[in-house]
């Protein structure tokens, strides 16, 4: 077990022996190495003001992504090349483009601009307004910083991307690494002997929760367990049978995948967090979170996906919805992990609907997903899931019940939102009240059954999330 960290910054390689495992890049960056042009912001993972790019290697290809270094944590970045602001060099055609398009004022989060555009334009992205989702301006506005966009999306790489990933191949190893308050094993072997020998470890995959409990709440989680680099975590497996996705598979890989198999689960994604979350997040860390607001376990949980464990007895597997017992508790004993979820195949009748105040980067009020089946006038067969209407992500069977072997009409679409007061008694919250709640499922249940006879597009998907 090896004890130096290793990776690039701005192109040098950095190394750092038992680095510990709640420091953030942010607070490094800026304390340590002096770079101030990455800003602290929020100090949550909302404004953007800290965004940077962190490349991986994919197929022997330099991938950048833009994350937010306040909730990013130093071990994180084993192996891993750090591009900032300053980083990028003065003729970068990005802050070229920002100082022509006049699209900076004060300046403060001007550089995660610059970083969230810079990753978008080496990833091919000219949807900028869904890139710029998780950055935030208080005083140029968005058009001149989107009409910066526009102008360098087709300027070329950047002249040190095959250097980095020259020097980012070098760095690539298989062993694991031990930290100060914490380890990152590089391995599903070596993750369980270490969680045989310390069951109760803080497990952390994208740290986009456990990042607020250190910035935040000011806690010190000890001892840490990093699943990034085991493998294992992040693979996905097709079959005839379904899709078996690693728990360390992040929100963006995921969106990538469901894009082509079930739209609406893809577009209920794209309103994760912004681009720098989804990009860290990991669909493991969503589920075993238990949130009952977590937006990713109704649409799995409607889709019938099952949850497979692993801990100290092997593997064990058990349907998505049995997993979560009540608020915060979850059916995981000491030394288990969320090892990967199963979706299996079937047909796209899947149709999600997030409600929340605003679209983006916001916390759902209710989140509804229904898979409806209608044969001959009847409703064949319903998984029905809600988010953010009980202590947890439920699946309402007393309403599946009611529509199942009934034909689609005004009076069974009534009984059908009459049986959610059995399913569910939501609490009042300062995102909705109980009242609200209820009335918007009911509504949430009448839009999919009437969409269920009409083909899904685009179009459509795109005007979701109002009430």
């Amino acid at each position: 077990m090896r004890s130096v960290l290793r990776f690039l910054l701005n192109g040098r390689q950095v190394m750092i022996d038992r680095a510990p495992a709640t420091r953030t890049l942010l607070d490094w960056l800026r304390e340590d190495r002096g770079l101030t042009g990455t800003k602290e912001g929020c100090n949550e993972g909302d404004c953007g003001a800290c965004t940077v790019a962190l490349g991986r290697l994919e197929e022997g290809r330099l991938v950048q992504e833009a994350v937010n270094a306040c909730i990013l944590f130093l071990p994180q970045l084993h192996g891993r090349s750090v591009r900032t602001v300053e980083g990028l060099g003065p003729e970068d055609s990005v802050q070229q483009a920002m100082v022509a398009h006049h699209a900076s004022q004060c300046g403060f989060c001007t550089p995660g601009f610059v970083m969230s555009l810079h990753a978008a334009r080496h990833q091919g992205r000219v949807d900028h307004d869904n890139v710029l989702a998780g950055n935030l301006c208080r005083c140029t506005g968005y058009g001149p910083i989107v009409a910066a966009a526009d102008a360098a999306a087709d300027a070329p790489p950047a002249p040190w991307i095959e250097a980095d990933r020259a020097a980012l191949a070098a760095l690539q190893d298989d062993e694991d690494l031990e930290l100060e308050g914490g380890y990152a094993p590089a391995s599903l072997a070596a993750l369980q002997a270490l969680l045989a020998g310390t069951p109760d470890a803080v497990l952390i995959g994208g740290a986009t929760d456990v990042g607020l409990w250190v910035t935040k709440a000011l806690r010190e989680p000890a001892p840490c367990i990093f699943l990034h680099r085991v493998r294992e975590l992040g693979a996905i497996e097709q079959t005839a049978e379904g899709l078996r996705i690693g728990a360390g598979v992040t929100l963006a890989r995921l969106r990538g995948l469901m894009a082509g198999r079930h739209p609406d689960f893809a577009e209920l994604l794209r309103r994760f967090g912004s681009v720098q979350v989804r990009n860290s997040a990991t669909i493991g860390g969503n589920i075993a979170n238990g949130s009952p607001i977590g937006d990713a376990a109704p649409a799995l949980i409607a889709l019938g996906a099952r949850l497979r464990l692993l801990g100290p007895e092997g593997f064990r597997e058990m349907a998505l919805e049995d997993f979560f017992l009540g608020y915060g508790k979850q059916d995981r004993v000491p030394g288990e992990i969320v090892e990967s979820v199963f979706i299996p195949a079937q047909p796209d009748r899947l149709r999600c609907y997030k409600i929340s105040r605003r679209f983006d980067q916001d916390i759902s009020a209710v989140c509804g997903c229904f898979s409806i089946h209608v044969e001959d006038g009847r409703v064949a067969a319903a998984r029905i899931a809600f988010g953010g209407m009980a202590e947890v992500p439920k699946r309402a069977r007393e309403t599946e019940q009611a529509l199942i072997g009934r034909p689609f009409t005004e009076a069974v679409v009534a009984a059908a939102r009459a049986a959610l007061e059995a399913d569910f008694k939501p609490i009042s919250d300062l995102r909705a009240s109980a009242g609200y709640r209820l009335r918007v499922a009911g509504n949430l249940l009448r839009r999919a059954l009437a969409e269920e006879s009409l083909p899904l597009s685009r179009t459509r998907l795109a005007g979701r999330g109002a009430a």
